[in-house]
């Protein structure tokens, strides 16, 4: 008889975890194909086609104050599953983070300022043309400590972050002004203080 009763609990902790399991991928890597179907339209209306047959939407429980995140090298619009609190919200960040997409297709190989002139005429082309860089949602502010301290040589300019750089950044301000916006070693950020 306790062998039924080891065989019972093994059962219910399994069933247990598949349930906690989809009701977590209804939340996180979960791919939204009606949000996907549209960002896709949109895309092929403005010309875009090559890259709408490759984009993908979903919700990303991982996301905490950012309404959305746009990856272009994985193709990928990741939304955060709180915007589901404010519905009218959803379509203006899908578009948003669409933007980022379509500016950088755009662009080609050069680099681009994340909220620059290409993104903005990417936002007027989406139909959201007063969108602003930052959204004013109530999500939790993120209390994170900036340890790191990276100034550029050219222009003073500190940036703070969390973490460590680890590869050849260099001031993105100071390559546009005076290589192009091509990466130059000479505007490398340097760390200065841990």
């Amino acid at each position: 008889m306790p062998l039924l009763r080891q065989l019972e609990f093994v059962f219910q902790t399994v069933a247990a975890s598949l349930w906690d399991a989809s009701r977590f991928a209804q939340r996180s890597g979960y791919r939204n194909v009606d949000l996907q179907i549209k960002a896709r339209e949109l895309l092929r209306a403005l010309g875009a086609a090559r890259i709408a047959t490759e984009i993908c939407v979903e919700w990303n429980l991982r996301l905490r104050t950012t309404a959305g995140r746009a990856d272009y090298r994985q193709k990928l619009i990741s939304l955060n599953p709180r915007l589901l609190e404010h519905s009218a919200e959803i379509d203006r960040t899908l578009r948003h983070e669409l933007a980022h997409i379509l500016a950088q297709f755009r662009a080609g190989r050069r680099r681009i300022l994340p909220h620059g002139n290409e993104w903005r005429i990417a936002c007027h082309d989406l139909g959201i043309a007063d969108e602003k860089r930052c959204h004013n949602l109530p999500f939790p502010v993120s209390a994170r400590a900036r340890r790191y301290v990276y100034k550029c040589p050219r222009c003073r300019r500190d940036f703070p972050r969390t973490r460590r750089i680890k590869r050849a950044v260099a001031c993105l301000a100071c390559c546009h002004a005076h290589n192009g916006g091509e990466f130059d070693a000479r505007f490398r950020l340097r760390l200065v203080s841990a």
